[in-house]
Parts: structure tokens; C-alpha cells; sequence
């Protein structure tokens, strides 16, 4: 995808770039690549396909759900910081917060947004699981998103417990949603949520399938969630 089909393809789906917002999208790239040659971000460096894979995909959200308003979210696990910091640069009044267990990658980030000149982003080094128990924290936000951690049975119990009550959580998956979704029922439950809707599509160009469930949070979640770090993905509540 080049950088005019980008613009393009946005535009059609009512989200329109300015030079400094293209601008922003070029010095991200430009900071992954570099970076990427001191640790691992990314397996995808060509252009087109970090346009595409990366910032469009991003952004895909934002075709399903109404960023345009005075949000608070969570990116949890976002590693090179994918979704929250492309929706960040079409929606500059987001405040992004990103936890991820890596301090490597919160390094990148923290030198990201200050090239991107962003403002309203916080980093946090930390495992969702403790994250999600911190009293100032937990149950917090507007929005918790993740885009391909874990299953969804298992990123359930990872983000929703900080997102509040009348919040969402934003799940951004490839293709077999509906046998996780299934395995994840039991767990969306027991944490608050109910599945709101479903968006099933095809990314462009490569025409790979693209899943984004939305869940609405409607009760607090139970304080022994999130469990200790590592027993979501080793006993999943399902």
C-alpha cells in the first residue's frame, strides 16, 4: 500500500489526513526501521507493507467505532505500538495510555512519541495481569484495546478489568474470532462484558481476514481478576 493509497483509502471511509499527519506516519515508519536494526519490533520493514499491515490495519478500527470523541484508552501489549499510536496520529485528542511488559520496547515508545511530537501518551512497563490491580488504574478507562496478543479468552481477562463500567473493549483479531469467541463466552461473562458487535472484512490488497469484536462493559469485574501473571494464558477462565 503506497502512501497515496493510504491517503486514499482512509478518505473513503471519512477519515481525512493533513500534510502533518502524513508527515507523522513517515517519521513513524522511519523510527521503526531504525530501531528495528537494534531489537526486534517488527518482522515487517518494507513500506508498502508496514503501511498496510501496520497503520492501515491500525486504523480499522476507527471504522467500526467513534473515535472522534474525548477518549481514554488502554493499549495493552501494544509492542511497537500498534493500535493506539496510528489512531492517536488521525485522532490527536485521544489520550493513549500503553502498557507492555518489555521496558525495551517502552524505550522505543517514549522516543516515538517524542519525534511524533504527541502529547497525552503514557507508557507503562508493566504485565497487564499487575496493571490491571493497581486501585488508580483498574477500571479506568473508556476504552482497553489489544490487537493480536492472545486469544480472546485470555486477553478477556487481560483488559477488561481496566476499562469502566459503560467502557469497551476493543479486540483486534485475524481470522478464527468465532471459535475463540466460543471458547471466550464463560470468561466475557464472569468479567462484566457482553459482546456488542462483530466486524468481519478483508484487509486490502492481500485480502487476509480481518475480525474486531466490541464488547461493553456493564458490570465492575470480580477483584480476583486479573489473576497472577501467567495464569490467565496457563488456565484460561473458560
Amino acid at each position: 500500500m503506497d502512501i497515496q493509497l493510504f491517503q486514499t483509502s482512509l478518505e473513503e471511509k471519512g477519515i481525512s489526513l493533513s500534510s502533518r499527519q502524513l508527515e507523522q506516519f513517515d517519521l513513524y515508519y522511519n523510527t521503526l526501521v531504525e530501531w528495528n536494526e537494534k531489537m526486534n519490533l517488527t518482522s515487517i520493514t518494507d513500506k508498502p507493507e508496514v503501511y498496510l499491515k501496520h497503520f492501515y490495519d491500525s486504523i480499522t478500527a476507527a471504522f467500526y467505532f467513534d473515535f472522534t470523541k474525548e477518549y481514554k484508552i488502554c493499549d495493552v501489549g501494544a509492542g511497537a505500538g500498534f493500535p493506539s499510536i496510528p489512531l492517536k496520529i488521525c485522532f490527536p485528542h485521544l489520550s493513549i495510555s500503553i502498557v507492555d511488559s518489555l521496558q525495551k520496547r517502552i524505550t522505543f515508545l517514549n522516543e516515538l512519541a517524542s519525534t511524533l511530537q504527541l502529547d497525552q501518551v503514557t507508557f507503562y512497563h508493566d504485565r497487564a495481569e499487575t496493571f490491571g490491580k493497581r486501585p488508580e488504574i483498574r477500571e479506568s478507562y473508556d476504552i482497553v484495546m489489544a490487537r493480536a496478543v492472545a486469544r480472546m479468552s485470555v486477553l478477556s481477562e487481560l483488559c477488561i478489568p481496566l476499562a469502566k463500567v459503560g467502557g469497551y473493549f476493543i479486540g483486534m483479531k485475524g481470522a478464527n474470532l468465532a471459535e475463540e469467541l466460543d471458547a471466550a463466552k464463560k470468561a466475557i461473562e464472569v468479567l462484566g462484558c457482553k459482546v456488542e458487535s462483530i466486524h468481519n472484512f478483508q484487509l486490502p490488497i492481500e485480502n487476509s481476514e480481518r475480525n474486531i469484536v466490541i464488547l461493553k462493559k456493564e458490570r465492575k469485574t470480580p477483584n480476583k481478576y486479573p489473576r497472577k501473571p501467567g495464569t490467565p494464558n496457563k488456565t484460561p477462565i473458560e
